[in-house]
């Protein structure tokens, strides 16, 4: 069974050979620049340190990892990422790295870092010592402009936005290469859709301000939000025409909870993104064969019911650690309609924090839980963050080896 089939029909809710494993196939399962280096370290492999995602300093996991750990899935963007020139760099902890070369942050007296637009608006703020930018820059913070006419200028002064990174092939090419990329690996393929409406609202308003328009603003929240719709609507064809036969699942990403509950009531959910969030799922659906990824982070059980009739097939990370979401419960309830990717190994308190045998208990827990009747893909509850030991990291595919029955490759 190739890596590809096993998570295919995981994906359907058979259970595979053994659990299909992810690390580095998207931005919410990814690994920090800093912890990357302190694994190659570890394992004493030597090779580079590519920062792919500037905003949370991420590095692309490169091959010899992959089959070292067993992953199971690629990202799709690391074919074009390739092509793309770099240029050394030290990391907060003094490691070694790569950035984009279009990527240009500069740094001030105090030891901090601003990225800038064209104009000179300061879009992004890294601190000195910190591990990843923060946007700095609302275009529509004091106000909604009486239309929306500028909207698209609006979202190139956002640094979520300006600072990922696009593919410089041309549809040919990408196929191609994608096309050699999975008949090579075997491996399944997952796209970024590059679908938000909520997030897309607090990084247009600020969080606070777009969380009141709920409520008190909503026909504009409304009109915003279809413009959106439109906007994604018009990137998903060109996605779905090009790749919609070759990536096997496409990602959205929306935070709808916070630790303690979600952002809003059912109601305004229902009301607001739920109609818009099917328009989306519907349209992939009927223009690709691509499985439909959404992460979430938070507690977001009260609205699982709705997802699901909305269309998506997969959730992430699965933030078990959040009010109203006990792993057993969820899979009792909902393992039957909706894929966990994610939820493998406890990110606030385990990973970081445990020793390594408290990892491999952690880990074998979770599989045992979520991957009965397939739908489940092991990945870390988000990404593995800067300050979290190599040996940790180690421990925790190793665990995902042990209940799999496979053989160890691990050290």
């Amino acid at each position: 069974m190739t890596s590809r089939d096993r998570l295919l029909l995981s994906l359907s809710h058979r259970e595979p050979d053994r659990i299909p494993v992810d690390l580095g196939s998207s931005t919410v399962t990814g690994i920090s620049g800093i912890a990357w280096n302190n694994l190659r370290k570890y394992l004493n492999i030597s090779g580079r340190t590519r920062i792919f995602d500037v905003v949370q300093q991420l590095a692309m996991v490169e091959m010899d990892i992959i089959d070292l750990f067993g992953v199971d899935v690629l990202d799709a963007n690391r074919v074009s990422i390739e092509n793309t020139g770099w240029y050394e760099v030290s990391l907060a902890d003094g490691s070694p790295a790569e950035y984009p070369s279009w990527f240009r942050p500069q740094k001030n007296e105090d030891g901090s870092w601003h990225t800038y637009d064209r104009d000179g608006t300061v879009i992004a703020k890294m601190a000195a010592g910190a591990t990843f930018f923060d946007q700095m820059h609302y275009p529509y913070e004091d106000a909604y402009p009486e239309n929306f006419n500028g909207l698209k200028d609006a979202l190139k002064k956002i640094s979520w936005i300006v600072h990922s990174h696009a593919s410089n092939l041309d549809v040919s090419e990408l196929r191609s290469r994608l096309t050699g990329l999975r008949e090579e690996t075997g491996k399944a393929l997952v796209m970024s859709g590059g679908v938000k409406l909520l997030e897309l609202g607090f990084f247009i308003r600020r969080m606070d301000n777009f969380l009141m328009d709920l409520i008190v603003d909503g026909d504009k929240v409304s009109e915003l939000l279809d413009i959106l719709v439109e906007m994604h609507l018009a990137s998903l064809e060109k996605k779905c025409s090009a790749l919609g036969d070759i990536v096997d699942v496409i990602r959205f990403g929306d935070d709808l909870g916070m630790t303690t509950a979600p952002f809003m009531d059912l109601e305004t959910f229902r009301k607001l993104f739920k109609p818009r969030y099917k328009i989306l799922c519907d349209y992939v659906k009927k223009n690709s064969n691509m499985k439909i990824f959404l992460h979430s982070c938070g507690s977001i059980r009260q609205y699982i019911p709705d997802l699901i009739d909305a269309g998506f097939d997969i959730i992430n990370p699965v933030q078990t650690n959040c009010h109203d979401m006990d792993p057993v419960e969820l899979k009792k309830e909902y393992g039957r309609d909706i894929v966990f990717w994610g939820g493998g190994v406890d990110t606030v308190s385990v990973l970081n924090l445990g020793s390594p045998e408290d990892v491999r208990r952690d880990v074998l827990r979770r599989c045992e839980i979520f991957s009965r009747d397939g739908g489940f893909v092991f990945a870390p509850i988000h990404n593995i963050l800067s300050e979290v030991p190599p040996q940790n990291i180690v421990a925790a595919y190793k665990a995902v080896n042990e209940f799999n029955g496979s053989p160890q490759t691990l050290p």
